[in-house]
């Protein structure tokens, strides 16, 4: 997983043009803003995603400062049939090069920056996935369809074509915050919406997410269970206000279930498999003493078998921000003495699986297997 601001990987993709630029512009024309608009609640809420959505406001180009920088408006329609400019909103351009360089929640991100760049009201939300990702949260394995805006005036984004995602639904004052400039749902009411309204897999990973955000102190590396356990029933709470919603029973299911102590996407589904499986919950982030007295953190701990397991990222082997000043064959060394420890301090098996083990819980079940781990009969 990227541990920056998420401008790191990606697929390719196609957009169409739309080089029109109407509507009012504030800040600078690469079409980022300064100040904030006014009317939801007042003041800005601080997120670490902060630097991604600076990041991405950046990225994101206007048809005049195109045209400034010596483009035509033909030249700018043949540089988006060709792949080179991808359409992010009506007149809003990213570069192929950083389209490309983007994993699937920061492209994602573009967009929503885009809107809420040609935003010409204050009765705009933005709410559901596009209010996850401006928090930087995941949406493990989902696509929005669309920029997810709420409201009974969301037609105040001045695009109406396809790319925006209306729901009308009421964002009562409580329910709205900034973000970095960008009104958007609370992370409780953000959590809400999502969970009732993705796949299994999705739901746990940005519940996991969002529960973690509100409760992990970065500073002091703790995870506060008090205070988890607080947001967990105001959003129990608030299930429980609207028993004939929409996947409302989901709903139900994964605020139960989740666990800010799941670092990862792949960690969360993870945690959900392990279940389907029939393992009983694991212990997570499980504290053990190095031989030089360090602290070293197990993923899971599989009490019923009894087992560790280790959803292994790639990001710790070849990612320079978490590599720091060590090499990758470094990383894969102290990472096999780290294992080798643990494993013979502890006389317990150590299961490893990364991303394409964790498909399904069949192939989840099948790796774990194969290092002789198998759920209690």
């Amino acid at each position: 997983m990227d541990t920056g601001n998420g401008f790191g990987g990606g697929m390719r993709g196609r957009e169409s043009v739309d080089t029109t630029d109407t509507g009012t512009r504030t800040g600078k024309d690469t079409g980022t803003r300064t100040g904030e608009h006014t009317g939801a609640r007042t003041g800005t809420e601080p997120t670490p995603a902060g630097t991604a959505v600076d990041a991405a406001r950046s990225l994101v180009l206007t048809t005049p400062a195109l045209e400034r920088s010596g483009l035509s408006i033909s030249a700018i329609r043949a540089a988006v049939r060709t792949g080179d400019l991808v359409t992010v909103h009506r007149g809003r351009f990213v570069r192929r090069a950083d389209w490309d360089a983007a994993y699937p929640e920061a492209r994602h991100l573009l967009r929503v920056v885009a809107a809420d760049s040609r935003r010409r009201t204050d009765a705009v939300t933005f709410s559901h996935g596009s209010a996850g990702v401006v928090r930087g949260l995941p949406l493990f394995r989902y696509s929005p369809g669309g920029v997810h805006v709420s409201g009974p005036r969301t037609n105040g984004v001045a695009w109406t074509g396809n790319g925006m995602r209306r729901h009308e639904l009421a964002v009562p004052e409580a329910d709205r915050t900034v973000i970095q400039g960008i009104p958007c749902t609370t992370l409780e009411r953000t959590v809400y919406d999502v969970i009732r309204t993705v796949p299994p897999e999705t739901a746990i990973a940005f519940a996991d997410a969002a529960l973690r955000a509100a409760a992990w102190d970065a500073t002091a590396r703790v995870y506060d269970l008090e205070k988890a356990e607080s947001w967990r029933s105001m959003l129990t709470e608030r299930i429980a206000r609207n028993p004939g919603a929409r996947g409302i029973r989901q709903a139900r299911w994964v605020a139960a279930f989740a666990d800010g102590q799941a670092q990862l996407p792949g960690e969360s589904v993870s945690r959900l498999y392990l279940a389907d499986l029939g393992f009983a919950p694991p212990r997570l982030q499980v504290p053990f003493r190095g031989p030089r007295g360090e602290r070293f953190e197990i993923d899971f701990g599989l009490e019923d078998v009894p087992a560790w397991g280790e959803f292994d990222g790639v990001g710790k082997y070849f990612d320079p921000a978490m590599l720091g000043t060590r090499t990758t064959r470094e990383a894969f060394v102290r990472e096999k003495e780290r294992e080798d420890w643990i494993r013979g301090r502890s006389k317990r098996p150590f299961a490893r699986w990364g991303m394409p083990h964790i498909d399904t819980a069949l192939t989840l079940g099948r790796r774990l297997a194969a290092f002789g781990v198998v759920p209690p009969r």
